[in-house]
């Protein structure tokens, strides 16, 4: 009798041994599946936006095709007039005493002065709703709707100036000419044009009109208002009317 009572006690301490190891045992991992790759050809793509060309190259390809296919000229040119004419009031401003105040007092002195200029030039050009095509140096080329935006500007320019010039000494005085044209430009973009009025309106800022002097071509001229004194100007070998703004 003893010997079958140990022998059974023996029997459950085995299986509570065995119990206890399957309760401890941790539970087998299940092997991930690998994942399948799948080639970069296959995957979908998003397509890319086409982007348009710049004006710049677009101009360039056109007048480059207009030279190769002569036998094309009306048809190109009525792609460049479609792409790229507008029609605008065009002012040139040009800064006086360059040339003075390089030899006197060095380059960075006169850059100093253009900068000037353009903070006082720039906020009033886009107070009457012009835009500020580029500037060159010490010239500024802007843009507007009509001519009488340009004119008031114009005016504004040459007020402000003068009371600037009242705090400065003599030799950093600032003083600006200025041309006014209207017609039809081509605009290249936000940065730059082209047109026979912008010519004219060069020409008058740079050429013709004296320190505090405003210059409006006959077709700007048609469309302003105020008091102008007429001038017949040499212009390219071409004699042109011009007009004086009475200021």
């Amino acid at each position: 009798m003893k010997a079958s009572r140990s022998s059974g006690v023996k029997a459950k301490s085995k299986a509570r041994t065995a119990g206890k190891a399957k309760s401890t045992a941790k539970p087998a991992r299940k092997r991930r599946q690998p994942r399948k790759r799948v080639s970069a050809g296959s995957k979908p793509r998003r397509p890319r936006a086409v982007q348009a060309p710049h004006p710049r190259r677009e101009l360039e390809r056109l007048l480059a095709l207009r030279n190769e296919h002569p036998e094309r000229l009306g048809d190109i040119d009525s792609q460049i007039h479609e792409a790229f004419a507008e029609t605008h009031a065009v002012m040139v401003l040009d800064m006086c005493g360059f040339s003075r105040l390089t030899a006197r007092y060095g380059i960075t002195h006169f850059l100093s002065m253009i900068h000037r200029l353009h903070g006082i030039v720039l906020p009033i050009v886009r107070a009457h709703g012009g835009t500020v095509v580029k500037t060159e140096a010490d010239n500024v080329f802007a843009v507007f709707p009509d001519v009488p935006p340009a004119v008031a500007t114009a005016i504004e320019i040459q007020q402000r100036l003068d009371a600037a010039n009242v705090f400065l000494p003599e030799d950093w005085d600032l003083h600006a000419s200025l041309g006014i044209g209207y017609g039809e430009l081509l605009m290249i973009g936000d940065d730059d044009m082209y047109g026979n009025e912008m010519n004219i309106a060069s020409k008058l800022g740079e050429d013709i009109a004296g320190r505090g002097e405003v210059f409006l071509s006959e077709a700007a001229h048609a469309r302003a208002e105020g008091r102008y004194e007429s001038r017949q100007i040499p212009i390219s070998a071409m004699t042109v009317s011009a007009y004086k703004l009475l200021l």
